[in-house]
């Protein structure tokens, strides 16, 4: 719980970004928690960053301020009905470990989230999301430490705001709380998604005949492994932007000029159009200047081959979505954290 001074912060990135924080501590406890915000040192208006897997989040520069890296530990099953088992885990749980957990467990829900890399309390503030499912659709509550007041709060899902890789504690309670642990609502029936993406070739690629949850989630994982980078080889922060939203009028113009268009239905009058698939249009996918590059199997995915800064990976996704804004008048947004 000591707190160390210009500390680097390489090792807790998965860009593999070497910024330094000017104070740095781990806590595994609520205790330890209380006991570093009441350091002298973070008595004055401190910037403070509450760190988890560091794999959505890209350092610009250093962070004049005080990096918390939460640790906390723990899975248990805390209630159950007949439809559902509720899940609590530590926020400093491996999200992926967890959902090894859950399949071992025959816990239903979070499978097509495997191999999504971070802690366990980022997913409720990011809603995590792949392969048609979120963080919303299996959460139930969580509980966070508020800075300020030292108080516990409990947040239900309607107290959290979900949207779009979107939720309060992103806006209004930014930097507010720390989260503690997630409760999700994990079905004892299995209600299988693969229909998304390329699930169900993989699926028939490998052979499958009878669906499990261990299955589906070992389909995920292979095409997850075939796309995207390792980030303890190629540094990297999953998918970079979010898929846009556009009108079905934009959508049908941009059919004329270029045929199948991978769209699909956000609401009764809008569309999510693939970011990827903008990105590769504009040339980018392959693309490398110095250490950072556009992933060459999916271009959503910026990378730092070795020793790129974090400044640079920030204005190759300028350059992006400048040139897609150029070219299709559409905007991209960062899904990544940008520090």
């Amino acid at each position: 719980m000591q707190i160390q001074e210009n500390f680097s912060l390489k090792p807790y990135n998965t860009f593999g970004i070497d910024a330094k924080a000017k104070y740095f501590a781990s806590f595994a406890t609520i205790d330890e928690l209380s006991e570093l915000l009441a350091d002298y040192r973070l008595q004055t208006n401190i910037s403070r960053l509450i760190l988890g897997g560091g794999s959505n989040i890209l350092f610009t520069k250093n962070f004049d301020g005080i990096v918390l890296k939460n640790e906390l530990k723990g899975i248990q099953l805390v209630n159950e009905d007949k439809d559902f088992y509720y899940v609590k885990a530590a926020a400093g749980e491996v999200w992926h470990e967890f959902v090894l957990h859950s399949i071992q467990n025959n816990f239903s829900g979070i499978e097509n989230l495997s191999l999504i890399p971070g802690s366990v309390g980022a997913t409720p503030i990011q809603n995590i999301g792949a392969y048609g499912v979120e963080i919303k659709d299996v959460f139930y509550s969580l509980e966070a430490y508020h800075i300020n007041d030292k108080t516990i709060e409990t947040f239900f899902i309607d107290d959290c705001m979900f949207n779009y890789r979107e939720s309060i504690f992103k806006s209004k309670w930014k930097n507010q709380f720390v989260i503690l642990n997630v409760t999700y609502q994990l079905r004892k029936q299995s209600k299988f998604n693969i229909n998304y993406g390329s699930i169900n070739q993989e699926l028939e690629r490998t052979g499958t005949k009878k669906l499990s949850i261990k299955n589906i989630s070992q389909a995920i994982m292979n095409i997850r492994s075939s796309k995207l980078p390792d980030p303890k080889v190629v540094g990297n922060a999953g998918s970079f932007f979010k898929n846009p939203v556009i009108s079905k009028f934009k959508l049908h113009v941009l059919n004329e000029e270029y045929k199948k268009v991978p769209a699909y239905s956000s609401d009764q009058y809008n569309y999510k159009i693939a970011a990827a698939w903008l990105i590769e249009q504009c040339g980018w996918k392959g693309y490398r200047k110095g250490d950072a590059g556009c992933n060459p199997l999916q271009p959503l995915v910026l990378v730092n081959y070795g020793n790129a800064s974090g400044k640079e990976i920030y204005d190759l996704s300028e350059e992006i979505i400048q040139s897609v804004k150029n070219k299709f008048g559409i905007e991209l947004e960062r899904e990544v954290n940008i520090i």
